[in-house]
């Protein structure tokens, strides 16, 4: 009776914890959203899979991240100014094709700060009335455009920055936008 028990509070003991270690929904995003493109771009581009080359392909890929893509390449030590590198707790699994989810739950481990990162909310242009948008916002959709509006000091000066490119970035939102 004792034995059984004692198994029973074992197993219990065993299952809790793996539970509690799983990824739930929207946990990680940015970690297993960027690392699940970049194990895709491999595959596309028939990339060796020894860890050696996976960390080469990383380190390029982190370049050209921007937003909290860098900052998750700088948590795991693949841009030129992180503090840590744990770049090998990448490629190692990824070139065994552990999933990137496994690979995210042990990247957690590591640094819970990775599982932190949020895409920030997308603002839907072809709706929004910018006027209403904060500058900072409105300076963040030129950020991720990858323009600067020089000489702009108030909020006018942004908005009007903005729908001059937003042919060029945002087609479809200048197109409603017309329509209205």
């Amino acid at each position: 009776m004792r034995a059984a028990h004692g198994l029973w509070a074992a197993l219990a003991l065993l299952l809790l914890p793996a539970a509690s270690r799983a990824l739930r929904d929207g946990e990680c995003e940015v970690c297993v959203t960027f690392l699940g493109r970049f194990y895709q771009s491999l595959k596309d581009n028939d990339v060796e899979f020894t860890p050696a080359s996976i960390e080469k392909e990383l380190l390029k890929s982190c370049k050209e991240a921007k937003g909290k893509e860098n900052r998750l390449c700088y948590y795991v030590g693949a841009t030129s100014d992180a503090a840590t590198k744990i770049i090998n707790e990448v490629s190692k699994p990824m070139s065994h094709h552990i999933p990137v989810e496994k690979i995210c739950e042990k990247l957690k481990k590591k640094d819970s700060q990775i599982c932190e990162l949020k895409y920030d909310k997308q603002i839907d242009l072809s709706t929004a009335d910018l006027r209403k948008l904060r500058v900072r916002e409105l300076r963040r959709i030129l950020d991720d455009w990858g323009e600067a509006c020089k000489g702009c000091a108030e909020k006018s000066d942004f908005i009007r920055r903005i729908h001059e490119l937003m042919p060029k970035y945002a087609p479809r939102a200048a197109g409603a936008r017309a329509d209205l």
